[in-house]
């Protein structure tokens, strides 16, 4: 009986900890321990440990009691602040928690018209400068 616990504790002491997948084997984040007809997950980051079992000749993992009120305290939380988000977006307050800046003026809306105008007048003067050069050229002019 002993030793058919040791051996399977030996060979794997001597190969090291199965990655479930190849990004977990690639990040080094999670490590994989035999132990009896299934596996332990260890989550290096946080400490956690999750109980895998192969099924249909795939791993696969399922939270922990504990793992799983964590995950429903944090679904609860995010739930809370969607349903904030909405009745503030319904009520039309601003999501940023800003107040909402004021429309530019008549005078820069007319700046940036004129802006723009300028603009647009001096590329379509060149464009037309380069079409008649090419005209009587042959080719377009070399302006780079």
């Amino acid at each position: 009986m002993k030793f058919q616990l040791v051996v399977p504790a030996v060979l794997l002491a001597l190969t090291g900890p199965l990655p479930a997948s190849a990004e977990e084997a690639a990040d080094g984040r999670f490590r994989l321990e035999k132990s009896g007809d299934a596996f332990v997950r260890l989550d290096t980051r946080t400490g956690a440990m999750t109980l895998c079992r192969e099924q249909d000749g795939a791993l696969v993992c399922r939270m922990a009691a504990d793992e799983r009120a964590a995950y429903e305290e944090d679904l609860g939380r995010l739930e809370k602040r969607v349903e904030a988000l909405e009745a503030a977006l319904a009520a039309g307050q601003p999501l940023t928690g800003r107040q909402r800046e004021e429309l530019p003026s008549d005078e820069e809306v007319e700046r940036s018209i004129g802006i723009m105008e300028r603009f647009m007048r001096s590329f379509f003067g060149l464009v037309e400068e380069f079409k008649s050069k090419e005209e009587k050229t042959g080719r377009a002019p070399d302006h780079t």
